[in-house]
């Protein structure tokens, strides 16, 4: 069997270490959406705090419901999700994977020794389903097939018997629905491994389930936008679909600069000049207000890394190099490792795009050599074994 379509997986496989958090809320006009009489208070707070790349004040949230339930899952978990949250935002680090690996496996003997004591409740298999899909998620990052099947199939194990026990829960309708979407695009060997030891995914299920979650979850039901916000601008190239989706998450994560980046490239996507225009002029003016020197920089970066999407959907490399090159020279790799690696892999994709491909190569191997690659590595090893092309949608990531 042939191992072609492997790099093509691995292209997929980073689109979504923004998308994946198993319970999610917002504010709008100062209140609370969709919050359950009996949630948490200390857990939708966190939430809201993480999605505005707040990650230390998040962490203090649960932390305090670590405190208070020290035998429960919920703390620990998004514990870990802080941790997954920070690695999604750059912070790529051996240290930061070692610390992830740790929280996400003390989540999982929680979860389960609740269950061994006979006190399982669906709220037990629902967070021992979330942990063991993360660790699984990250296993398939690292080339680690077999093992992130294995875990996997127990994810989607505890997550369905949540669902039997609790089956009105549309929350838990986010964790099956990703599965089915991405287990639906595999191919060559992974589909094989997907078929004897998983389930076959199917494509439209997968969608249904996350529009059922985006319409109907308590707590996941921004997350499972965001989902399907990757899935219609990356991989659906359904990008009015996807327009929707990208305006409502960044005006309500608007302390994140990242989906107002988003937004952004939904409108080159869609043609929308002024749109965009608009958008970049918005992270440039967040960049001017801020009281913050670190924040301002991060948000200028982004700012101008818009810029590069739009130059090269016209492909004018030129301008598009000159801006990446622009970011380099004024990259703060401690606070804002993002972009310190990826502006390095456009590099090195721009320059495959002009048939440069010895010095694609150079960049690509420059990333690999970080001692943080914010993420950047699963594409580097990626384009290494095959050029990077033109209408990659990757390019926009």
């Amino acid at each position: 069997m042939k191992h072609t379509s492997l790099e093509k997986r691995m292209a997929v496989l980073f689109l979504v270490t923004v998308i994946l958090s198993f319970s999610v809320s917002a504010k709008e006009n100062g209140k609370l959406l969709r919050t359950p009489p009996h949630a948490n208070p200390d857990i939708i707070r966190g939430i809201e705090c993480l999605y505005n790349w707040k990650f230390e004040k998040a962490g203090e949230f649960f932390e305090r419901i670590i405190r208070k339930n020290p035998h429960e899952p919920a703390g620990y978990f998004y514990r870990s999700m802080v941790i997954w949250s920070r690695m999604a935002a750059g912070f790529w680090s051996a240290e930061t994977i070692e610390e992830y690996n740790n929280s996400i496996e003390l989540t999982i003997s929680v979860a389960k020794e609740r269950i061994e004591r006979d006190k399982a409740d669906s709220t037990a298999y629902f967070y021992l389903g979330g942990a063991l899909g993360f660790k699984g998620r990250l296993q398939l990052m690292q080339h680690k097939f077999f093992s992130s099947y294995l875990v996997s199939r127990d994810a989607i194990d505890a997550l369905n018997t949540c669902l039997k026990m609790e089956p009105e829960n549309r929350d838990i309708l986010l964790g099956l629905g990703i599965y089915d979407y991405y287990t639906s695009r595999l191919s060559g060997v992974l589909r094989f491994l997907s078929n004897i030891f998983f389930h076959k995914g199917d494509r439209h299920e997968g969608l249904r389930k996350l529009h059922v979650a985006a319409n109907e979850a308590m707590y996941s039901f921004l997350e499972a936008k965001s989902v399907l916000l990757y899935i219609y601008l990356f991989l659906e190239s359904d990008f009015t679909k996807a327009r929707p989706l990208a305006e409502e998450l960044a005006e309500k994560f608007d302390g994140c600069p990242k989906y107002g980046y988003l937004k952004g490239v939904t409108y080159i996507k869609l043609g929308m000049n002024p749109h965009y225009r608009q958008t970049v002029d918005y992270l440039y003016r967040r960049s001017r207000i801020d009281s913050s020197p670190i924040d301002s920089s991060i948000w200028r970066s982004w700012g101008r890394y818009l810029e590069v999407s739009y130059f090269l959907s016209h492909d004018r490399y030129e301008a598009a190099i000159s801006i990446l090159n622009d970011i380099l020279n004024h990259k703060d790799p401690l606070h804002n490792p993002y972009m310190s690696a990826w502006p390095l892999l456009k590099l090195g994709m721009v320059c495959d795009i002009k048939g440069e491909r010895e010095k694609a190569l150079e960049y690509y191997r420059n990333v690999l050599n970080m001692h943080n690659a914010a993420g950047a590595q699963f594409l580097a090893e990626k384009f290494i074994r095959r050029a990077a092309l033109r209408q990659d949608p990757l390019l926009f990531l």
